[in-house]
């Protein structure tokens, strides 16, 4: 009887094939999302995972992107690094909707955010569009440049500063986040 042995070659093939493969680091609700993320040419870890529902309808899942994992969400808005944050629709939310959710994320996060973050609450929520099932919503904060908002793979534009960069990820993982799941999730609890 002789013994099948794999052959050096097939071995190196496949182990690079699997390197070449994106990771899936975490799945939520059906949505993968990978291991890391480059912003700024910094590599992110994905810090965890939220279900973002609204009633008994699932609305979408969202992945938070660090440069080092953390649970502390002050420490997170306090430190001034590239973060990222992906969303991934899972049901259809039209553009009105949206809009209403960040003015009242950003009434119950950042009350006293001032008139220039509140203006660029305006425009944000003029690069809003209708999404769909399987449609994807990112924000990218790089401290050089601000926060670059990417709607359906096409980048919307950027929102200057941290202070915007704070009250938008508040909305999030702020003190009334939209729930407190939705938080631990993210925050990797």
């Amino acid at each position: 009887m002789s013994i099948l042995r794999p052959r050096p070659l097939v071995l190196v093939l496949l182990l690079a094939l699997a390197a070449a493969l994106p990771a899936a680091a975490a799945e939520l609700a059906g949505v993968s999302m990978p291991n890391t993320a480059t912003v700024a040419g910094q590599t992110l870890q994905l810090n965890g995972m939220g279900l973002r529902k609204k009633l008994f309808i699932k609305v979408y899942v969202a992945g938070l992107y660090l440069a080092k994992k953390s649970g502390d969400a002050n420490a997170i808005l306090a430190a001034d690094q590239p973060r990222q944050l992906v969303m991934h629709f899972l049901y259809g939310v039209d553009q009105g909707k949206i809009c209403e959710a960040w003015k009242e994320g950003l009434e119950n996060n950042r009350p006293n955010a001032g008139d220039l973050v509140t203006a660029q609450f305006v425009d944000l929520c003029d690069m809003m569009e209708d999404f769909e099932e399987g449609d994807r919503m990112v924000f990218t904060y790089d401290p050089a440049t601000g926060t670059t908002v990417n709607v359906k793979g096409e980048n919307k534009g950027t929102l200057a500063g941290k202070p915007f960069a704070d009250a938008i990820f508040s909305t999030w993982i702020g003190p009334e986040p939209p729930s407190g799941d939705f938080k631990e999730g993210l925050l990797g609890e």
